[in-house]
């Protein structure tokens, strides 16, 4: 007989107490730690069960944290919790990966239901808020500021909610979504109805980067001064990246000039840009005063993959587009089964877009 047998027949016992009491002695309820500036995220962090939640009290914290466990709430106060990078050497592995706070499953065992919120994570050399192999993470009300690489990236995640969050001055992209963040070929990854929502993108090479990626929805975000407000990216890989939403977005003057970087041109001006994905569908989005002298550059932009594979099935649709230079429309794709439709613009490459 197993410990859970044993423990449902002591509970049914009436001389031993209702199942009430015994589910409470079962099942610990849910703590609440709370650090405050001088103390140590981490160690509340691996004292932590799931469920639990960690308060991090205003203040600036020189540490990285890295959360391995299911069910987590680490939450600070809003823009006076900041999480900065350790004074000293660390043998943390988010610290030496470079990261400020990072949530990390496997592949056999993901990290599930855990959440960041209210705090601004600042100046780290590689992410601010990493994560990978997760599901149903959500991050909110978070201020990525000043981190070398990504602001808020994740690889292997699903059923993710990135709500309400800043990312600003990041060396590559404010949010960064990829099936795998290496250079090695995958498929893409059907993320199982991300959202990213609400979000305010300023500064970054890439306000939102989707590499390889599927089924989710970038809805109600600002993007502004980036050099590129969305890139979608895909390739020849089966399923390829795509049957995604960008919806209902203000994307305005991202005109920041970015270098040339590996594969990609230097960047300016670009608004949303497809690049070899499919059934995607850009919608009721606000495109103004994008301009630069980049291939990329345009209000929406369809344009092959890096390998040189087309688009397929793409619909842009109902977009209010004014101000973008070359065009409001650029269409430098091969794809034949691209629609572009029922948008308001004036200019577009070839014409007769509009």
């Amino acid at each position: 007989m197993t410990k859970s047998h044993i423990a449902r027949l002591v509970c049914s016992t009436a001389l031993l107490g209702s199942a009430v009491g015994c589910a409470a002695a079962t099942a610990a309820a849910p703590a609440a730690h709370t650090v405050r500036p001088g103390e140590s995220i981490q160690q509340a962090v691996d004292a932590a069960k799931t469920g639990d939640t960690i308060f991090l009290s205003p203040g600036t914290y020189h540490e990285s944290v890295r959360i391995t466990k299911s069910g987590l709430t680490l939450r600070g106060t809003g823009a006076g919790t900041v999480i900065s990078p350790a004074t000293k050497t660390s043998s943390n592995a988010c610290a030496q990966a470079g990261s400020g706070i990072c949530v990390e499953g496997t592949a056999r065992r993901l990290v599930e239901d855990t959440t960041i919120e209210s705090l601004t994570v600042s100046g780290f050399p590689k992410n601010g808020v990493w994560s990978a192999w997760t599901d149903g993470l959500t991050v909110r009300q978070v201020t990525a500021d000043k981190n070398g690489q990504w602001g808020i990236g994740q690889e292997h995640a699903t059923h993710s909610a990135l709500l309400d969050n800043t990312a600003r001055s990041s060396g590559n992209a404010g949010l960064y979504l990829a099936n795998t963040a290496t250079t090695a070929e995958a498929a893409a990854l059907d993320t199982q109805g991300t959202v990213i929502a609400r979000n305010r993108l300023q500064d970054n090479r890439v306000g939102v980067t989707l590499r390889r990626v599927r089924d989710l929805t970038v809805a109600s975000n600002d993007f502004t001064a980036n050099c590129a407000a969305v890139f979608v990216i895909g390739d020849e890989n089966k399923p390829r990246g795509g049957a995604l939403t960008v919806s209902d977005n203000f994307i305005h003057a991202n005109n920041k000039l970015c270098p040339a970087a590996g594969r990609l041109p230097a960047i300016q001006g670009a608004g949303v840009v497809l690049s070899g994905v499919e059934d995607t569908q850009v919608t009721r989005n606000v495109i103004t005063d994008n301009a630069g002298g980049s291939p990329y550059a345009g209000g929406v932009v369809l344009f092959k993959s890096m390998v040189g594979v087309p688009g397929e099935r793409n619909r842009i649709t109902g977009n209010t587009l004014k101000h973008n230079s070359p065009a409001d429309l650029v269409n430098a794709d091969k794809g034949k089964t691209n629609s572009l439709q029922g948008n308001t613009c004036r200019v577009s490459k070839p014409a007769g877009l509009c």
